[in-house]
Parts: structure tokens; sequence; C-alpha cells
């Protein structure tokens, strides 16, 4: 810990005002870090000394055990933005929303998705983010991390990208941290990414609730026989082989359902919400309900967009869940 001490670490640091699910336990060790070398310079420091690092962009796809999180919890606050042509670098706390509007200012599009995601470019990289059949790893070209105790760049197979999903957010997940990315973007047709990233935009404000939440809690299933089996699911996902979490979790009749202050509304299924005072239990065990629900109805078994952070070692889920 002394190497860290003249970086600006704290100690036991509550992250629930860090995560947009307002929930979650402290960190043992925290750091906010603004700009690109600092980052850097602490996540160099923790990982030549030992000590895990948990890097935390806008909280918005991750909920932090009750417990706590082990080591150091690195606050990624790194803001820059570089555009020459159609080449993008952008370090990893830039908001994901704002890297679009910056490059669509600037002609380039293939971003409109990201209109209306509360994340970081980092955060949006480990977990291959993106929407409408899109991904932020489409364009990328690069990526700058802190791994094993060096500092370089990388090619993007590095992170073995899948759909929601990274090398990065597996059991065993190598300690890295994730500094800036580089991205070649094509030329816009201003009009149509405009008009685009609107009827996204407008798609989840319809959809979305404005109470604290993690966004979409499950990952979409792709299975083109229980879509087609599926008739009151619409025909483009029929086609497309993918059935929405939402849906699965609406007709396994979970909307509303709740478990001390957490709940999976009524508006949009896959939306688990802080509605009053929930613990990171709460949320974590109505998920496991609805995952157990859900595979006994369809058989399939959903899986997270959200990560578990911290010291999960004795969580049992916790009954008595309320249908709605």
């Amino acid at each position: 810990m002394k190497a860290l001490q003249t970086l600006g670490v704290q100690e036991s640091v509550r992250l629930w005002r860090y995560t947009t699910l307002k929930t979650g336990g402290p960190a043992e060790f925290f750091a906010t870090a603004f700009q690109l070398d600092h980052l850097a310079e602490l996540a160099l420091s923790a990982q030549r000394h030992g000590i895990p690092v948990t890097t935390l962009g806008w909280g918005s796809n991750v909920l932090p055990s009750d417990r706590g999180v082990p080591g150091l919890v690195l606050h990624n606050a790194t803001t820059q933005i570089e555009i020459d042509h159609r080449r993008v670098v952008a370090d990893s706390g830039v908001g994901f929303q704002e890297l679009f509007l910056k490059c669509l200012h600037r002609g380039l599009g293939g971003l409109e998705y990201a209109v209306g995601i509360p994340g970081t470019v980092g955060g949006a990289l480990v977990s291959n983010a993106g929407a409408y059949r899109s991904n932020v790893s489409e364009f990328l070209t690069g990526l700058e991390i802190v791994h094993e105790g060096t500092r370089r760049w990388v090619e993007p197979t590095w992170m073995e990208f899948e759909y929601r999903d990274s090398r990065l957010r597996r059991p065993g997940a190598p300690t890295c941290t994730i500094l800036r990315i580089e991205m070649l973007l094509p030329l816009a047709d201003l009009k149509k990414s405009y008009d685009e990233a609107r009827d996204y935009q407008r798609q989840r404000i319809g959809k979305q609730p404005p109470p604290a939440s993690a966004g979409s809690f499950f990952k979409n299933v792709n299975d083109p026989d229980l879509a087609a089996g599926l008739d009151s699911l619409p025909p483009r996902l029929k086609e497309a082989g993918v059935v929405p979490a939402g849906y699965l979790i609406q007709e396994a009749g979970l909307a509303g359902a709740r478990l001390g202050g957490a709940m999976l509304t009524n508006r949009h299924a896959n939306f688990m919400v802080n509605a009053h005072g929930a613990t990171a239990s709460d949320v974590r065990s109505l998920a496991s309900f609805a995952i157990e629900k859900v595979e006994a109805k369809f058989g399939v078994r959903l899986e997270e967009e959200v990560l578990y952070l911290g010291d999960w070692s004795d969580w049992v889920a916790l009954a008595g869940v309320q249908l709605g």
C-alpha cells in the first residue's frame, strides 16, 4: 500500500455512489484518475506490487458485493479524444455517447447506437457493448493497456471478443486496465446518422425506466430454434434467431417482481432497478430467481450482462420474491 500512498489513494470508500444501481459495499483502496498517465501509473504500481485492480468507469454495468471489493478500485475519469480523418483515439474514461457525438461532428459514423448507453468507452469494450446487432469491437484497430506490469498497445484479437463478452469478463480474467483505444470509423451520411441516432434514442426513452438501474441486466439469447417456436415473438427477431431477455422474463411472469429493494420493471422486464434501498444481495438474488424461472419455462439459461465485482464468496440467494 505504501507504493500507492503518493498517488491519491483512499481507503474504505463506499462504491454505491459510483454505480448506477446505487448499491454495493466499499473498495478496500480507491483512487480517481483524470489523466491518462495517472491512470497508467496507478495501474502499473498496483500490478507490480501484486495488488488486485478493478477499473470502474460510470458504474453502469456492475454490481459490487455488499462485502466490498478487495484491492484497488480505479475510478477512470479520463476524457481525451483525438480525431485525425477517420482515425480516432479515445481515453477509456470517455463517455460512449460523447465519443459518438464528437465523431459525428467530424463526419464519422458507425457508433449511432451509442446514444443513450450510460457508460464509458472502457466499460463498453470489456462487455463488447452494442445494440441493434452492432458491437463496439467492430471498428476497433488497437488498444493500449496495462497488463502484467507493463504498458503497451495490443491488437483487438487480444480481447477475444464475443457477443457482449471479452476475455476481461470471464472467470480467471487477467488483471488489465484499458487506457485508451484506437478506431477506424467510416465516413457518415450525416442526415442518416442523425436520424438513426434519434430513432435509437426514442426507443430507449420508451423502454428504459427512470430509477437507478444497470441498463439491460441480461444478455439476449441467440437461439434460432427457440425463436422459431415462440408465436408472439416479432418476425424480425425470429428471422435473426434472437430472443430478447426481456421477452423471456415477461413471458415467465416476472415483470414487476420484487425482492427487498430490487425490482424487475413492468416497463422493460430486463431492467433491474433499485426501487428503494436495495442491497447488492437483493439484486443478485432477484436475478438468480429470474434465471431459474426462465430456464424452467423455456429451457435456456440467461447470462448476466452485469458484472459482479468483489467478494461474493459467502453469498447465498435470498428467498421471498414477490411477483408483480
